[in-house]
């Protein structure tokens, strides 16, 4: 019983003290975040001083468009990039995946479904295809074969052609 439990109201109050300065790092990060922005701004983007005449605010004007398509072309740039890296993680990530080979394969519902709700379902509700599957099946007469018969008789006559001493001449004669 070396161990002492917490009661119930000082864990309460470790908590609040938790919360409390993780609340005062939260602030002082989103200070810290809008003073570099301001900074930023500051280097990047000067005061904008607005020409008295008309020529030089039209090339005021130019050289805004010009800036606003470099940085257009590099957004694209960066935009690529991106998704051609997110291209290669995901192939990568599907290349690890069967090198593990531990793939489980979802189970899937049986679902009872007659042919004629298949089609329907693949091909829509516009075509309306009856399937009997029954009906270009080929139709196979059954024949009674002589030749059976025959054979049977054959069997019969070589087995009392063969029976006694003169069929086992024969026999012997006809294998060598």
């Amino acid at each position: 019983m070396s161990e002492k439990k917490m009661t119930s109201s000082r864990r309460h109050h470790l908590k609040s003290l938790m919360l409390q300065i993780a609340q005062g790092l939260l602030e002082a990060e989103a200070a810290e975040a809008e003073q570099d922005k301001q900074s930023y701004m500051e280097d990047h983007c000067p005061a904008l001083s607005l020409p008295g005449t008309m020529q030089e605010l039209q090339d005021l004007c130019r050289k805004l468009h010009q800036q606003i398509d470099i940085v257009d072309e590099q957004r694209y740039d960066m935009e690529s990039k991106v998704a051609k890296s997110n291209k290669e993680i995901e192939d990568l990530k599907l290349k690890v995946q069967d090198l593990k080979g531990k793939f489980k394969k979802p189970v899937l519902k049986k679902v009872r479904m007659s042919a004629d709700a298949m089609l329907q379902a693949l091909l829509g509700s516009k075509h309306k295809v009856s399937m009997d599957l029954r009906a270009n099946l080929k139709q196979v007469k059954k024949e009674t074969k002589e030749e059976e018969k025959e054979s049977v008789g054959d069997w019969r006559k070589n087995v009392e052609d063969k029976a006694g001493m003169d069929g086992r001449k024969k026999m012997f004669e006809s294998e060598a």
